[in-house]
């Protein structure tokens, strides 16, 4: 009975202790690799290997060596590309952003309290110093993906690149500080967001973006993009202000920030940013386009007859300005009592014909608009002829 003991105890005591050999085992011949010089890979794969026992996941002597094996390989790498050789530039990148993995994993075990509470971490000083000398790599490997198109790729190095500032291991760097290139970096998040068309991820570091204030217009721009998709239509409206305050003659933000109020009807808010824009550029043929249409549209037929006649003698090409003057002569004699003011309702009939007789030699395509107001125009002004040529052209396009 105690010979049946005994050997039940050294079975236990074997099976206790084998894991613990093999542990040892591997460790031991990944160092010998790393001396050695080459098959780093192999060495790497022993401390993966055993990092998939749940046993060994806290244990940093294995993420330590797992990271001196990827720096190896990285350093082999480097030299081979400092030697001109054929190497995978990809890679290095790849090997870059394995290093901050493994390193930010074995810092979170290093500072976890020992069992009387207390914190002694080995790793983290060196660690922190020699991560700091790899992590530009990761910048210059987000841009490489840019270059390659490749926006998946590339967002992922330079939200590593972003993340190291929050990451205790680079605590005592204080980078959110002392990193002038972090808000370069997020600006680049936001734009291959915005190439993915994932408005979430574009606006993941928007904030963060526009410390990078020479790019601040196109930072703003991705945003506004983005929450359009997202359906806020008061956040793409503040957006649009914002980007319109800071260049009013972008060809982006002052159409679409006119666009939100006038679908909206809100004509008052829209004519306020035509004449916030016309003031620094009173020449400028679309916003004086802009204005004319908003006029128009406000009913403020006699303002919008000026300001298109004064587009008209800037562009004598400007089809809509003639449509726009056309229209308002239209409405403004519509809008008078025909039983008084016969005389006043042919006059402006009468201004309103070379306006839209223009804007038909110019915009001969757009049958519908000038059809419809030169038959109404002929109809008024007793021209059998010109009304008959309206009416079948009409009648032909139902």
């Amino acid at each position: 009975m105690r010979r049946f003991r005994k050997t039940t105890t050294i079975l236990l005591m074997l099976l206790v202790l084998t894991p613990a050999m093999a542990q040892r085992k591997q460790i031991g011949e990944a160092k010998t690799i790393l001396l050695r010089g080459k098959d780093f890979a192999k060495a790497e794969k022993l401390m993966t290997d055993l990092l998939k026992d749940s046993a060994n996941q806290e244990n940093t002597r294995i993420y330590d060596i797992w990271l001196q094996a990827v720096e190896k390989q990285y350093s082999q790498l480097n030299e081979q590309m400092y030697m001109k050789q054929k190497v995978d530039t990809a890679q290095l990148f790849t090997l870059t952003k394995r290093l901050f993995t493994i390193a930010e994993q074995l810092d979170s075990i290093d500072m976890k309290p020992d069992k009387k509470g207390k914190v002694n971490p080995e790793y983290r000083k060196d660690n922190s110093q020699k991560m700091a000398a790899y992590r530009p790599n990761l910048f210059y490997g987000g841009a490489y993906y840019v270059r390659k198109q490749d926006y998946k790729q590339a967002y992922d190095l330079f939200e590593t690149y972003i993340d190291c500032a929050r990451q205790p291991l680079f605590v005592a760097q204080d980078l959110m500080n002392t990193d002038e290139r972090l808000g370069e970096a997020a600006y680049w998040t936001g734009y291959c967001g915005y190439r993915m068309n994932d408005p979430v991820l574009t606006l993941r570091y928007h904030e963060l973006s526009r410390r990078d204030t020479a790019r601040l217009e196109h930072t703003l721009l991705y945003a506004a993009e983005a929450w359009k998709q997202l359906n806020d239509d008061e956040r793409y409206q503040d957006i649009l202000t914002e980007g319109f305050k800071l260049n009013p003659k972008s060809n982006y933000f002052f159409p679409r920030l006119l666009d939100s109020y006038t679908a909206r009807g809100n004509y008052q808010k829209a004519n306020m940013v035509v004449d916030q824009a016309l003031k620094t550029d009173s020449l400028n043929e679309l916003f004086l386009f802009a204005k004319s249409t908003i006029l128009l549209n406000m009913g403020a037929y006699a303002d919008c007859i000026n300001v298109s006649d004064r587009l008209i003698k800037l562009n004598h090409e400007s089809a809509e300005a003639y449509y726009n003057a056309g229209t308002a002569c239209m409405n403004m004699a519509l809008g008078m009592d025909s039983r008084t003011n016969k005389k006043q309702i042919k006059k402006m009939y009468q201004r309103a014909l070379p306006y839209m007789e223009a804007y038909r030699r110019m915009a001969p395509q757009q049958t519908q608009k000038w059809a419809t107001a030169l038959y109404r125009i002929y109809f008024n002004l007793n021209m059998g002829k010109q009304f008959d040529e309206m009416d079948k052209l009409l009648k032909s396009k139902k």
